[in-house]
């Protein structure tokens, strides 16, 4: 039997209590308070993404993110204190959204399983993010130059007097082709996490390294609620994932992120510019038609804490109401064995022709397809290449 099935089993055991019982388990960095409802134990089957914990009375019904502490608490109360109080159906659960690696716990699954995201602790070295910050400085001072880095300024900064350093970018795309900013993808930690999505054959599709700026008055610093599946031509869904690492204390004054808990269990929504009176930057599209009153939880982070997240799961990030910037480095990962799709007559077709109107601007390049421009930037991290 695997270490995840045993540590299933101790799962099993510690919600098979008294009625309403809370207990505290510490989970690689993130502690989970689960509320016990009903007697009666689960009858796992440890296995792939189908696997169902079925449990003959109702299950959890409330789950609590809190702060990982060094031993596990005696008892706390259930009552919702905070906004990052989440929910875990009382239906059984089918793993669906999750692979059986070892890595996870049967926690830490269930609660990815149910949320769409989950938080690492401490996963990236100080020493790594900052050889990472350093690089970053090093591309805005234009100390070297990156092929087919892709350099994004606010647009409240580009209507303002341009300064040629870090403070006039807010982000760096595609960065492949920069050895030490690549070098985020190929941690072996991050891999390891992503391969409980993905599978043991994962491609780097995506890089971005956000700087988001004080804010100018103008509300731009803001990033619209939305899906990331909306700029991606490739499937399924439920293949890919995106690792998303704190470079400095992130918290809601300096625009951390916010998560539609659940929302990944969803469709890919329309998207589209919001009408915002400041203006809105460059490729910022924002879902339409969600329920704006949805539960939402503002990740807080610490430095090199990493959060991986489905591209269904509605998302976004508040303005940043410091006079710092607030860094934090990411990397889209899909399985190998992913497949491109075609979007005309989609919802995605038009960020289909705005980046490719981009692309063929930025390589004077008359003809240049949506997927064309995802396979030159896709690499190889684990495994083969078997489709992308």
């Amino acid at each position: 039997m695997s270490r995840a099935a045993d540590r299933l089993k101790l799962l099993i055991h510690h919600l098979d209590r008294s009625q309403a019982a809370i207990v505290s388990f510490h989970l690689q960095g993130v502690v989970i308070l689960y509320h016990r409802s009903s007697t009666g134990p689960y009858r796992p089957t440890p296995g792939q993404r189908s696997t169902e914990l079925r449990s003959p009375g109702a299950p959890l019904t409330g789950v609590s993110v809190k702060p990982a502490g060094l031993r596990p608490k005696k008892q706390e109360r259930a009552a919702p204190t905070s906004a990052q109080t989440l929910t875990l159906s009382s239906q059984p659960h089918r793993l669906r959204y999750t692979l059986e690696t070892d890595l996870l716990s049967p926690e830490q699954r269930l609660f990815y399983e149910e949320n769409g995201f989950i938080l690492i602790k401490n996963l990236v070295s100080e020493e790594d993010v900052d050889k990472f910050r350093k690089e970053f400085e090093r591309i805005c001072r234009q100390r070297v130059k990156i092929p087919g880095l892709v350099v994004m300024k606010d647009v409240a900064i580009v209507k303002s007097e341009f300064v040629q350093d870090q403070r006039a970018v807010s982000k760096l795309q595609d960065f492949q082709e920069d050895p030490e900013l690549f070098r985020y993808c190929n941690l072996p930690q991050i891999l390891k996490h992503v391969e409980c999505f993905t599978g043991p054959n994962i491609m780097a599709m995506h890089t971005m390294l956000i700087n988001k700026p004080p804010d100018a008055g103008k509300k731009t610093s803001r990033h619209p609620m939305h899906q990331d599946l909306h700029y991606f031509p490739f499937r399924p869904a439920d293949q890919i994932v995106c690792s998303w690492t704190a470079m400095e204390k992130v918290n809601r004054q300096n625009g951390c992120l916010v998560v539609l808990p659940g929302t990944h269990k969803g469709t890919l929504k329309e998207h589209d510019y919001p009408e915002w009176e400041g203006g809105v930057n460059k490729m910022y599209h924002g879902v339409r038609g969600y329920d704006s009153q949805h539960q939402r939880v503002h990740l807080e982070m610490e430095k090199g804490d990493t959060v991986f997240f489905h591209p269904l799961l509605i998302h976004g990030s508040g303005m940043n109401q410091t006079q710092g910037f607030r860094k934090a480095i990411s990397c889209h990962y899909a399985s190998a064995e992913c497949y491109y799709i075609d979007v005309k007559g989609t919802t995605q077709e038009n960020i289909e022709e705005e980046v490719k109107d981009l692309a063929s601007r930025k390589y004077a390049i008359d003809e240049i397809s949506f997927k064309d421009t995802w396979a030159f930037r896709g690499r190889l991290v684990q495994g083969e290449r078997v489709s992308l």
